[in-house]
């Protein structure tokens, strides 16, 4: 049997995840053509169909599902290889993969990355800006270097580092400003906007709003906090927002903004990656730069 390549495994990974060989040939930035041919060879060396193809869909078989598992493994490996390589200097050089929730990145990210650019000449920030168990899965997979969520994750193979704690603050129209804050009873009887199901922002409004007598009366999803603070602007309902996100969302809308009084909800942000990384040492010192840039942001630097 002839060896399988390396680039053949990142092939089949690629379709695996993706179940489509248009989406995985642009994932692997080769053409659709020149992945069939290799997944072809691929199953030819070891002699059994990895893939069930149809006219609409690609599925692992039985045996494709268990090389997958394996496969994963090797590249993970693959890559803890060159974080080993790139551990024995005194920083960070080359491709860093940084995951990062939208309810922090567009307001915590451009002071974190044009300062670690600056102190890192050689390193190259890539940026994967999705939903925390997305990223929690491209960590496991070895996809992603680190990513910055709200903790706890409790996943036994990642080393979770505490950042900082931010509260979250009441958004409502503008003429509405002089008004009581009301409480998570109060909240219950509002039309309350929200960011769509699968945000962990949303689950935490959620989890303060229910410690009323009863779960919110009415419920509005957004997909992105700038459309529910403009939502608010426009006096269709009230929402809640983290605080690092208010120079920016609610500077563009007539809106009034109101801190809690009493129970006052708040999440915690924190850093994650794999505990097998090599990189630990240098990834400490990348969640210590996000910890100062946020005091920074509370500060008003």
């Amino acid at each position: 049997m002839n060896n399988l390549t390396l680039r053949q495994l990142r092939y089949f990974e690629a379709l695996a995840r993706h179940g489509h060989f248009g989406r995985a040939a642009e994932d692997c930035a080769i053409s659709q053509p020149a992945l069939s041919v290799q997944i072809r060879e691929m199953e030819e060396t070891l002699g059994m169909p990895l893939f069930d193809r149809t006219t609409r869909s690609v599925c692992l078989t039985g045996f494709g599902e268990e090389v997958a598992g394996r496969v994963r493994d090797i590249l993970r490996s693959i890559d803890e290889l060159g974080e080993l390589a790139r551990s024995a200097g005194d920083g960070l050089a080359g491709h860093f993969r940084l995951g990062v929730i939208p309810t922090v990145a567009p307001y915590l990210l451009p002071d974190v990355i044009g300062r670690l650019t600056r102190r890192q000449a050689g390193l190259d920030i890539r940026v994967r800006e999705t939903l925390t168990q997305t990223l929690i899965a491209e960590l496991a997979e070895g996809r992603l270097d680190a990513a910055i969520v709200a903790l706890p994750v409790s996943e036994p193979g990642l080393t979770e580092v505490p950042l900082f704690s931010e509260e979250f603050v009441l958004v409502r129209p503008a003429e509405d400003a002089s008004k009581p804050v009301p409480d998570a009873d109060g909240l219950s009887e509002m039309k309350l906007l929200l960011l769509e199901e699968g945000h962990c922002f949303r689950d935490q409004a959620l989890a303060f709003c229910s410690t009323g007598s009863s779960a919110p009366r009415e419920l509005l999803d957004a997909s992105s906090l700038s459309t529910l603070v403009q939502l608010v602007g426009a006096g269709i309902g009230v929402t809640l927002i983290p605080e690092m996100a208010v120079s920016v969302e609610a500077s563009a809308a007539r809106v009034s903004v109101s801190k809690f009084t009493a129970l006052r909800p708040s999440r915690e942000i924190g850093m994650t990656w794999r505990k097998s990384s090599p990189l630990d040492g240098q990834l400490r010192q990348i969640a210590e730069e996000v910890r100062l840039a946020a005091e920074r942001m509370r500060r008003g630097r």
